[in-house]
């Protein structure tokens, strides 16, 4: 499949997730299962989208602005995922932000398959969009074994510009599972 094809798929499945959080009620404790998986589905899309998608177009486009702010408002969702988790821990009504949650990444969803989902269509052909598929898949699964704490690494490095990438990445403190 392609990129794109690949993306809205795992949106759908993201977007399905949170509608049935909210459903909820406030002390159903299927919740916390909810909740982890939208983080399993979340954290390794993210990272793989930033790594494969938007840094192959920074690569290609270095001055498209959307992107940056893609990368906030992957971070604003992580960070009120982890604040989720937090409310359930400390007994807090969770309730207004899992609707904070759903609203940023439907927000962000709309507007990556609107503007950014251009922007690409415009710099890679039909065998790009394929290939970048393919990648995208494979580094979601190794994001997936490789935890939180290399994954916070990687958010890092891929707000780096493009040239810096390769050199960042050998630095990495962080061991990689073989």
């Amino acid at each position: 499949m392609d990129i794109y094809t690949e993306l809205k798929k795992d949106h759908e499945e993201l977007k399905e997730l949170l509608e049935q959080l909210i459903a909820l009620d406030k002390e159903d404790d299927y919740r916390e299962v909810l909740v982890q998986e939208i983080e399993q589905a979340l954290v390794p899309h993210s990272r793989a989208e930033e790594s494969v998608f938007y840094n192959s177009i920074r690569a290609l486009n270095p001055d498209n602005s959307e992107l940056i702010d893609s990368l906030k408002e992957h971070l604003e969702a992580e960070t009120l995922l982890k604040t989720l988790n937090v409310k359930k821990t400390a007994n807090i009504d969770w309730k207004p932000t899992a609707i904070k949650i759903k609203d940023a990444l439907e927000h962000h969803i709309q507007n990556e398959e609107s503007r950014i989902f251009s922007v690409a269509r415009k710099i890679f052909s039909e065998e790009d969009a394929k290939m970048l598929g393919t990648a995208f898949e494979e580094m979601k699964s190794k994001v997936s074994s490789e935890g939180m704490q290399k994954s916070t690494f990687d958010f890092v490095v891929n707000l780096m510009p493009p040239r810096f990438v390769d050199k960042i990445k050998a630095l990495n403190p962080i061991s990689r599972p073989e």
